[in-house]
């Protein structure tokens, strides 16, 4: 018997139970930090006392997280290889979600960067897109179907070697008490597409290694991240890389700010949420 086979020795409840203890400290390359203070990869300029979240996310895989309004939330794209698809909802009334279509139709803008609001159906903003340095990000396309991961990978479900999006949504939002159902389409971070001319849209990809997104939260949000390729990934492979996730607390946007006043559509988005936000007490 081999000395790895002794050290994973589970044949009782005993066994096991000095098995799970003797793996206590061990690291995973993707995996949460508790508390997240213990991330070894803190963004720069953030106070590790700070972090509220801190997890490396494995593609093929889900996280989710209830953040306070004015929490800082940075995606990065560890390998150049990850799409982060990210559904957002109202904390305090999870019918109010994001809506993908105003979210690229109010601001007059189609393509998320630096300034860009994520609305919901209510007129609202529930996040802003503070920096980015990928300019790879897609608000058209949604997450990879059931059907489509079936078709192209050949399984779908969340256990399977290629989830959908739509199962790893899915299995995210329960946590929550969310069904199905609730799920609208989301947007995607770090794989790209643009429109042509004529309508076609068009896969451009990753923009490298090491890019990231930062999102401020403008009243309580619940987060869902689905890792799972781009619906218009060419690549015949199940490729989806690794995620860093952080967030730490920090301020929504208020009055006076230039992306509050941005335009006369995100002006009076902003005023929506302070409004709601100033009847609910917050």
């Amino acid at each position: 018997m081999s000395a790895t086979t002794i050290d994973h020795l589970t044949d009782t409840v005993l066994s096991a139970r000095d098995d799970a203890r003797g793996r206590s400290g061990h690291r995973a390359e993707a995996m949460p930090y508790v508390p997240a203070a213990s991330s070894p990869y803190v963004p720069r300029g953030v106070d590790p006392a700070r972090l509220v979240w801190a997890e490396t996310v494995a593609g093929g895989n889900h996280t989710h997280r209830v953040l306070a309004r004015g929490t800082h939330l940075r995606l990065e794209d560890v390998e150049g290889t990850a799409c982060a698809h990210l559904l957002l909802f109202n904390a305090l009334e999870p019918w109010e979600r994001l809506n993908v279509a105003d979210t690229m139709k109010i601001p007059w803008q189609a393509y998320l960067g630096a300034g860009h609001p994520l609305l919901s159906g209510d007129g609202r903003v529930l996040a802003t897109v503070l920096s980015d340095d990928s300019g790879h990000h897609d608000g058209f396309c949604g997450s990879l179907s059931d059907a489509a991961a079936q078709a192209k990978y050949g399984a779908s479900a969340p256990e399977s070697a290629s989830p959908s999006g739509r199962a790893l949504f899915t299995a995210a939002a329960a946590k929550h008490g969310l069904a199905p159902r609730d799920l609208p389409p989301s947007v995607s971070f770090f794989q790209g597409v643009r429109v042509e001319e004529d309508g076609a849209l068009t896969f451009t990809g990753s923009a490298g290694a090491g890019r990231s997104v930062e999102l401020v939260a403008e009243m309580p949000v619940v987060v869902l991240i689905a890792t799972s390729p781009h619906p218009l990934d060419p690549r015949p492979d199940y490729t989806n890389g690794l995620l860093r996730v952080h967030a730490w607390a920090g301020d929504a946007t208020t009055a006076g700010e230039d992306r509050w006043d941005a335009t006369p559509e995100v002006h009076r988005a902003y005023l929506n949420t302070a409004d709601y936000l100033t009847a609910r007490g917050l």
